[in-house]
């Protein structure tokens, strides 16, 4: 595939790295010719110094036969107008990066579709979407539903308490078990299972099951200790925190902690739909958070735009009590650092926004895909087409490569677990786990295919 990216800034390069990892015809544009430096020879992609939106640029660049333009400049009518642009030069999909909430209303879709523009990314919408989802389970790492929650994957920081270590998955996860371990992350390692495999003291822990045995899951884990999460505290009053507090569960209640008093004052008006306080003050003052309850508060989010700020005020807020805890961290240099501290869950928004976008390559169907950070590894919902490879033969004779995993599926709204002997069908929406570098090699058994 021929794919051209609009601008090299967090989302643009890490984009790049998804697609230079699958050898595709890709060609970064940034007007900044410091941001290019260097990038066609760390990736294997082509770099062009000129404006996104110049014809010109677009027309070198090849825009007229590229199957996707994407526009993630920092500058939501520059992104547009060059989806545009390209659309009318002959470019076949285009996605352009925005930070306006009303273009995301569904009766606009048609309209920007139109227009030239196939779909949009607002990443702190996406990023705000993975927190709540943090927030509805203090006793979770990280979560993934499928089809609405009808499958769940659930990252889960073990410790000694959990009553499933130190035996055999095998022992743990027979086909008639409700839950199945798709990968552990010990240390620096990531580990795709077999039957052999034991669980450890501080291992992360990915489990796929379906919503009835969430609880479960919760027991055998030594997580039911924990407490629900009622009481939020958000340091940071960007639109990160914005989109938190809109769509944040009825039952939570939502404090903001933002240091700029302009800031506090336009809080207060985009959040007057909905009970959320807004403090002036610094989220990083124990005393301010002594005086707001943190004692009392059983989630922490840190969303500044300073990652080291956010990864001490959760140290802090942990020191204080707080269970879990939240860390926007957008410089992928300090992830490392923020998962050896147990910082607990965190959030990247250029990660969550470039995986959006790159599933939008791949030829199979694919409702959802994202990049794990912690784990170097990717998780989608692909949809098996009618005479896919998949759908062919049981998953124990597909000859899936090394380190590739089917976790489960949803068929007629219906998520089940998967094992050797299932037999996938064609429509069923399931869901593969696989280190990077393979998601590409993965597509072709859910498309019709006369090879096979």
């Amino acid at each position: 595939m021929k794919i051209i990216i609009a601008g090299a800034g967090a989302v643009g390069t890490h984009l790049a790295k998804l697609l230079s990892r699958d050898d595709q015809d890709c060609t970064l544009i940034d007007e900044d010719d410091d941001r290019l430096a260097g990038l066609d020879g760390e990736y294997d992609i082509m770099t062009l110094q000129a404006s996104p939106t110049s014809i010109k640029a677009l027309r070198e660049a090849g825009a007229q036969n590229a199957d996707l333009f994407v526009g993630v400049t920092p500058d939501e009518s520059r992104n547009m107008n060059a989806c545009i642009i390209a659309h009318a030069m002959g470019a076949k999909k285009t996605v352009a990066r925005i930070d306006n909430y009303e273009y995301l209303a569904p009766n606009l879709e048609s309209f920007f579709n139109e227009l030239g523009i196939d779909s949009l990314i607002y990443p702190e919408v996406l990023a705000a979407i993975d927190i709540n989802n943090g927030l509805k389970m203090s006793w979770v790492r990280q979560r993934w539903d499928v089809h609405g929650g009808a499958l769940v994957m659930l990252g889960v920081k073990l410790h000694e308490m959990c009553e499933i270590l130190n035996r055999p998955l095998r022992e743990l996860c027979g086909p008639d078990d409700p839950y199945h371990i798709v990968a552990i992350k010990r240390g620096s390692e990531t580990i795709i299972p077999g039957g052999n495999d034991e669980l450890r003291n501080l291992d992360m822990a990915f489990f796929m099951t379906t919503r009835e045995y969430i609880p479960y899951i919760r027991k055998i884990a030594g997580k039911e200790h924990y407490a629900d999460v009622k009481n939020v505290i958000v340091m940071g009053g960007g639109k990160t925190a914005v989109r938190v507090a809109l769509t944040v569960p009825d039952y939570m209640n939502v404090k903001i902690i933002e240091m700029s008093e302009e800031r506090c004052e336009r809080l207060n008006t985009l959040l007057s739909t909905c009970d959320t306080m807004v403090i002036h003050g610094d989220g990083r003052d124990i005393s301010l958070l002594e005086d707001e309850g943190i004692r009392n508060t059983q989630a922490f989010v840190a969303v500044t735009d300073n990652a080291e700020t956010n990864i001490l005020a959760c140290l802090t807020a942990k020191r204080l009590g707080v269970r879990k805890t939240i860390a926007m961290v957008e410089n992928l240099d300090y992830v490392s650092m923020a998962e050896e501290l147990d910082i607990g869950t965190i959030i990247n928004k250029k990660t969550i926004a470039a995986s959006h976008i790159y599933q939008m390559m791949l030829d199979a169907e694919v409702n959802n895909m994202r990049s794990l950070m912690m784990l170097d590894s990717d998780v989608a919902e692909f949809t098996a087409a009618p005479g896919s490879p998949v759908t062919k033969k049981p998953v124990k004779a597909l000859g899936l490569p090394f380190g590739m995993n089917i976790g489960g599926l949803v068929r007629h709204g219906e998520g089940m677990l998967v094992n050797g002997n299932s037999q996938i069908e064609a429509g069923d929406t399931v869901m593969v786990f696989c280190h990077e570098q393979n998601m590409k090699k993965m597509e072709k058994y859910f498309k019709t295919s006369s090879l096979w």
